[in-house]
């Protein structure tokens, strides 16, 4: 009697640590399932280049769009300046950034594979506008020796790059030929704010959002004019980073891009805001000339 006994008490040891094993093995299980179905955020970010309320509105626009269409998580991080936002593409903090010219050349040669994918139609045929007062006597390039002046942020393309380049070819060197250093504002709209109030007699900034200003009346056109605009660049470009389907799943990269190049006006909120009724493909070759121009003017090495 006491050896079944013995048995029988051993059966229902055996047994109920069979059961703990496997409860412990299904929450383990549950678990890693858990942190498998765990989504990393997919962030997006964009140069600093005018009124970031304006600019976290239409980049939030940009985010919910993916994140419809695409199935991934997608968050706007606003930069504090456009280094920054290079850095955090280089760092993988940024997944997609909405670059200029520039900004765009120097995220690529920093982040081996990352691809300049698409742009808007205009930017293939970009232009800067140079800006003064009436009644400044400024009416070609040629006439800004001597008068102050501010460019947008060092690190524009339409900003900076593009207008001191055709200033040297103009024969005027930006760094000694005017009314002392030139200013750098950080943003197109500063720019156009500065030159409006007369604290520069002069400035450069992108077209686009000096159509804008004037279209949505935020620039009083009875005190500051456009004098120059320059020749056709190519300019602004959304880049992605190399490592995408890395870290987002096989195939994140292709949805992410097909979903930028199917935005229509049907998405009114991104379409207005960047001023465009489509994007197109593009690819880091046509930036090639951007480039060549800052190594030229030692902007980039």
């Amino acid at each position: 009697m006491k050896k079944w006994l013995s048995i029988v008490l051993l059966a229902m040891l055996v047994f109920s640590l069979a059961a703990c094993g496997t409860q412990k093995d299904n929450q383990a299980s549950d678990t890693k399932k858990e942190t498998t179905n765990t989504k990393e955020v997919f962030k997006i970010g964009a140069i600093p280049d005018q009124n970031a309320s304006d600019l976290n509105k239409g980049m939030t626009a940009v985010a919910n769009y993916l994140s419809e269409k695409t199935g991934l998580k997608v968050e706007f991080v606003p930069s504090v300046d456009y280094a920054a936002l290079v850095t955090a593409f280089q760092r993988g903090e940024i997944d997609m950034a909405w670059f200029g010219g520039l900004t765009s050349v120097q995220a690529v040669s920093l982040v081996p594979g990352a691809e300049a994918f698409a742009q808007r139609p205009r930017d293939a045929e970009f232009h800067s506008v140079f800006i003064t007062q009436p009644g400044s006597g400024i009416t070609k390039l040629e006439d800004l020796k001597g008068k102050s002046f501010t460019f947008g942020s060092e690190s524009s393309t339409s900003g900076h790059l593009m207008p001191r380049y055709y200033l040297s070819e103009a024969g005027i060197d930006a760094s000694k030929d005017f009314d002392g250093k030139p200013n750098f504002s950080g943003s197109h709209d500063a720019t156009y704010k500065l030159v409006e109030s007369g604290a520069f007699k002069a400035g450069a900034l992108n077209e686009a959002v000096w159509q804008a200003a004037v279209q949505e009346k935020k620039v009083d056109t009875n005190k500051v004019k456009v004098f120059y605009t320059t020749p056709a660049f190519y300019d602004y470009n959304w880049t992605i980073n190399s490592n995408v389907d890395d870290v987002f799943g096989k195939g994140s990269k292709k949805k992410v891009e097909d979903a930028i190049l199917s935005i229509t006006t049907k998405q009114k909120d991104i379409t207005d805001f960047f001023q465009t009724d489509k994007f197109i493909e593009t690819k880091n070759a046509n930036y090639q000339k951007i480039k060549k121009v800052a190594k030229e003017l030692n902007i980039i090495k």
